[in-house]
């Protein structure tokens, strides 16, 4: 096959392609490492080097005519469907980790002196899948972009109502399988036109996005609307489940960017050169840590003032637009997008988020235990004693002494 023409369209992509299968990262080729200098920053933000743009294999982008570059694009959209099957993997795993816990409660539940379920081994098998699925998720941050990952969160709550339906024996409902259809749908879209661009994140890459413009006016507006609600939860005691899970949402964002970093830096060492001597590892390592376990405190928090039916979808909604705005402003992944592009791929969340709703809506409460109940305490009642609902009938049960009828206010015996 002959060579480009020198100084040619061909020649000038070709050599964009070396450097960026070198090294896509800010700074000088090859090493990918770096000090956070002032004059190492000036040089790079007043003239970056081409190859560290976001790169895509989409058509607006550079056509490559020869079969090595062909065949890198494949290699780069590899990379993304493995961070993609392992977010998938790992979301389901998770799915069956809360259905095998759920199992362990229902079955302490029914045992006549129920142990504590953290003496439970079928509960501890579940905590350990848990574990392995949030690991799947976290190293596929290191594979594809958080624009692609993070949305597919939506897998662990189709695959929970799948599963529990198989087996819990729990009700299929019709708004569960327009749920679940919508889910695929929108994961399909989105899968299919999230940002399409690869970088090799080494310690330079993200000193050089975390010391950026963006990230700084980001950050900056961030902290003001954290305090802001903050102060409003706290000094107000405002309680609204949109305060508690948008301040869970600001923490998420810092979450998924930190996460990313630290799994990319890894993903970094493996591959090519050791990237955790360097301080940013370790700062972004103690940023997700931190922002994780505010995180459960807030979530909790809501999860005790609201019910899960409804905590859920719009965590997840608000988890997902939170990550996608810090994969865009960290790490520009929509750099260079078409806008139909864009377009579809927030069609795709949307769906994703509106399967969510429905799979969830209404669900807590077809599990409501039936408890006792104390007419003492409703007005315009005077019984002395608890009774027991009776599921299979009409009527809330018999009276203590067994009786099957109740007496009117004038002292007549009525038949229930």
């Amino acid at each position: 096959m002959a060579a480009p023409a020198p100084g040619g369209p061909g020649a000038a992509a070709s050599a964009a392609l070396d450097e960026l299968s070198r090294n896509l990262t800010y700074g000088a080729l090859g090493a990918g490492n770096g000090s956070l200098s002032g004059a190492w920053y000036r040089r790079n933000q007043a003239h970056p080097p081409a190859y560290i743009l976001p790169f895509t294999s989409r058509k607006e982008s550079l056509t490559f005519s020869n079969t090595e570059n062909t065949s890198a694009l494949v290699c780069l959209n590899e990379i993304h469907l493995f961070g993609v099957l392992l977010a998938i993997l790992g979301n389901l795993v998770i799915s069956i980790s809360l259905n095998i816990q759920k199992y362990s409660h229902l079955q302490l539940a029914h045992q006549e002196h129920p142990r504590p379920y953290f003496k439970s081994v079928l509960w501890w098998g579940g905590i350990i899948l848990m574990a392995v699925g949030e690991t799947g998720n976290f190293a596929a941050y290191g594979f594809a972009p958080i624009t692609l990952i993070a949305p597919l969160g939506c897998m662990s709550v189709t695959g929970s109502a799948i599963i529990s339906v198989m087996f819990l024996k729990e009700n299929l409902r019709a708004s569960d399988l327009l749920g679940m259809t919508l889910a695929f749908a929108g994961t399909y879209l989105l899968v299919n036109f999230a940002p399409n661009i690869t970088q090799d994140i080494s310690a330079r890459t993200v000193q050089y996005y975390f010391v950026g413009w963006q990230f700084m006016t980001y950050g900056i507006l961030e902290i003001l609307i954290f305090c802001i609600l903050l102060y409003f939860h706290k000094r107000k005691g405002i309680k609204h489940i949109a305060i508690l899970l948008t301040l869970v949402a600001l923490l998420a964002s810092l979450t998924v960017i930190s996460v990313k970093a630290v799994s990319g830096m890894i993903t970094f060492s493996v591959t090519d050169k050791m990237q955790l001597t360097y301080p940013i590892f370790y700062i972004m390592f103690i940023i997700m840590i931190a922002s994780c376990v505010f995180q459960v405190k807030l979530l909790n928090q809501a999860t005790k003032l609201y019910s899960t039916a409804t905590v859920v979808p719009v965590n997840h909604t608000f988890f997902t637009i939170s990550a996608i705005i810090a994969g865009t402003i960290f790490y520009q992944e929509f750099l260079g997008a078409a806008f139909l592009t864009i377009f579809i791929y927030l069609f795709g969340c949307f769906l994703s988020f509106l399967g969510v709703v429905l799979v969830t809506r209404n669900r807590e409460k077809e599990h409501l235990p039936q408890s006792y109940i104390d007419f003492g305490h409703v007005p315009g009642k005077q019984m002395l004693d608890k009774i027991q609902p009776d599921s299979n009938g009409l009527s809330y049960g018999t009276l203590p002494d067994g009786s099957d009828s109740t007496k009117s206010p004038s002292g007549e015996k009525k038949e229930v």
